[in-house]
Formats: C-alpha cells, sequence, structure tokens
C-alpha cells in the first residue's frame, strides 16, 4: 500500500473530486452551487461539507438570502428537521470562514 502523498490526504482527495466534478458539469455557477447546497441540505451534511463550498459559492455571487431561499424551497422536501440542521451547519460554516479570515488578517497586520 503506498504511504499518503500529503499530510491530508482525504481532503486531497475531496478536493481533486470536486475539481474534476466542477471540470466535467456544464451548468452555471449559480445553478450548480444552489444544486450542491440542497444535496448537502438533503444529506444532513456536516458543517465541514459546508466549509468546501461556502467560499467557490460565495465567490459565483451567492449571497446569504439566496442560501436562506434554497433552504426556504426544499424544506417542503427535505422536512423541517434537516432544514434547521443545514441553517444551523451553515452559520456554523460561515462562522469558521469569518474566524479564519479575521485570523489572517491579524497575522498580516503583524
Amino acid at each position: 500500500m503506498a504511504a499518503p502523498s500529503s499530510e491530508t490526504p482525504v481532503i486531497d482527495t475531496l478536493a481533486a473530486m470536486t475539481a474534476e466534478s466542477l471540470a466535467r458539469c456544464q451548468l452555471d455557477a449559480d445553478t450548480l452551487f444552489t444544486a450542491r447546497i440542497a444535496a448537502l441540505a438533503a444529506v444532513d451534511a456536516p458543517a465541514a461539507s459546508y466549509l468546501m463550498h461556502v467560499g467557490p459559492a460565495a465567490e459565483a455571487g451567492i449571497t446569504v438570502e439566496q442560501v436562506q431561499d434554497i433552504l426556504i424551497g426544499i424544506a417542503p422536501v427535505i422536512g423541517a428537521p434537516r432544514t434547521l440542521s443545514a441553517a444551523l451547519k451553515i452559520a456554523e460554516a460561515l462562522g469558521i470562514v469569518i474566524v479564519a479570515l479575521e485570523d489572517e488578517l491579524a497575522a498580516g497586520a503583524e
């Protein structure tokens, strides 16, 4: 069995899978990230899964209001518990991103 080529082989594999999916997908960015956020909510994904999509979704122009609309739109399909779970996990992921950015800015100021 080959040794992992980095210290984060699982994250590296997931990033490679995501990159390959993006390369093969013909959806516009807004539609793609809408579908991905809806899918994450549907499977009750952990906050860490949202972390891989929050940054790229924001870069694609998806707003917090649009994410709320996605959750409102899928709530009748996935149910109230999963919708609430998704909302909390997205908020957690956003909080983690904000803290990381603050830390990065503070380190740059030193």
